[in-house]
C-alpha cells in the first residue's frame, strides 16, 4: 500500500512530486465519498485531532473540521483568542497541554513562519500546517492544483499565472512549488511592490501587466490583497490597484481563448476582479471549495497512516 514519504505536512516544499499524485488519487476517492447520501467514513474513528488556530480563519479551519468529521475523527478546536495564550502561555506549553490529553495530529495556522516545523521538532504527534504567516499553506496549493488537474487534465507544460498580492500570500510559495513539482510553467503578475525580491530566485516568469499575462496563461489564480498584512502602503489606493491590476469581464471576453479563473478566497469584489469575473462560466472558485475538504481528508487520512 502506497504511504507518503513524510509525517508531517509542513509545507509543499517538503513533498515528493509522487506523494502529490497519491494525495490526489486518495482526494478523487474521497470526493465520490462527500457526494454520495451518507457522507461518513469511519477511517480515523479512534483518531483525536486538535485543530490550532493562532490566527483568524474561517474557510480553512470550517474545511478541516469538516473533513475531520467525514472521516469519523474526534475533533478539539482550540482558539487563541479565547485561550491561555492571551496569559502569556508559549506555543510548546499550549501544545504540550493538549498532547497531554492523547491528541493524535495538529492541524495548525499561526502567524509566525517556521511554527509547524518547530513544533514538529518537539512533540510526537503529526503535524499538518494550515498556514504559517507568510510562508506556506500546503492543503491550499494541493486543493488549487487538484481543482486545475481536474478541469485541464495533466499539467505538464500548462501555464498558470498567480496575480496579485504575491509578497504577503503563503498560498503563493506553496502554489509555486506544487506547480513546478507537477511540471506547470508557472507566472507571477502584480505591483512591483507586492512581488518578493526573491520572486526571480524562484524560476518563474515576471509580468507588471495584466492583459500580457492574461494572454500567457491557461489559468488565472487570483490572490486576495492582504490588508492587514501590511504594515506600509505598498499602492497609492484599492481603487489605483483596482483599475491597474484588477481582472474584469472585458479583459477576459478580449482574449481569443479561454482561460480558468480560480481565487483562494475571501474575493474583495470589485478589487482583485469584479462580480462577473467570479461569477462567469470561466470561474472554479465553488469547486475549489469542494475540493479543499476531499483533499484535506486524504491528507488526515494518508498521515494517520504514518502514525508512531
Amino acid at each position: 500500500m502506497k504511504t507518503l514519504s513524510t509525517r508531517h505536512l509542513l509545507g509543499i516544499k517538503y513533498l515528493q512530486p509522487e506523494d502529490i499524485h497519491l494525495i490526489f488519487e486518495t482526494a478523487e476517492q474521497f470526493k465520490e465519498v462527500i457526494n454520495r447520501p451518507i457522507k461518513k467514513v469511519p477511517s480515523l474513528r479512534d483518531v483525536t485531532i486538535a485543530n490550532l488556530f493562532f490566527e483568524n480563519s474561517t474557510r480553512t479551519r470550517i474545511s478541516f473540521e469538516l473533513a475531520e468529521k467525514r472521516l469519523s475523527a474526534d475533533v478539539v478546536n482550540f482558539s487563541a483568542a479565547s485561550s491561555s495564550v492571551k496569559k502569556g502561555e508559549t506555543l510548546l506549553d499550549t501544545v504540550n497541554n493538549i498532547l497531554s490529553m492523547k491528541v493524535d495530529m495538529v492541524v495548525m495556522r499561526h502567524p509566525a513562519p517556521g511554527a509547524p516545523i518547530f513544533l514538529s521538532k518537539k512533540i510526537p504527534a503529526n503535524i499538518i500546517n494550515a498556514g504559517d504567516g507568510t510562508h506556506e499553506h500546503p492543503t491550499q496549493a494541493l486543493l488549487d492544483a487538484f481543482s486545475m488537474r481536474e478541469k485541464l487534465g495533466d499539467l505538464t507544460g500548462k501555464k498558470i499565472c498567480i496575480f496579485g498580492d504575491v509578497l504577503h500570500s503563503r498560498v503563493a510559495l506553496s502554489n509555486i512549488f506544487c506547480l513546478q513539482k507537477l511540471g506547470a510553467q508557472v507566472a507571477v503578475c502584480g505591483p512591483p511592490t507586492l512581488l518578493p525580491k526573491y520572486i526571480n530566485e524562484l524560476g518563474v516568469k515576471v509580468f507588471f501587466d495584466v492583459r500580457k499575462a492574461l494572454k500567457w496563461c491557461d489559468v488565472a489564480n487570483v490572490l486576495r490583497i492582504q490588508l492587514e498584512r501590511q504594515d506600509i502602503k505598498y499602492f497609492p489606493s484599492i481603487r489605483e490597484y483596482s483599475q491597474y491590476f484588477g481582472i474584469n469581464k472585458q479583459m477576459l471576453d478580449e482574449l481569443d481563448k479561454e482561460i480558468v479563473i480560480m481565487h483562494p478566497g475571501p474575493i474583495n469584489r470589485g478589487v482583485e476582479m469584479t462580480s462577473d469575473v467570479a461569477d462567469s462560466e470561466h470561474s472554479i472558485i465553488l469547486q475549489q471549495v469542494e475540493n479543499g475538504v476531499a483533499i484535506r481528508m486524504a491528507v488526515l487520512y494518508l498521515l494517520a497512516r504514518k502514525r508512531v
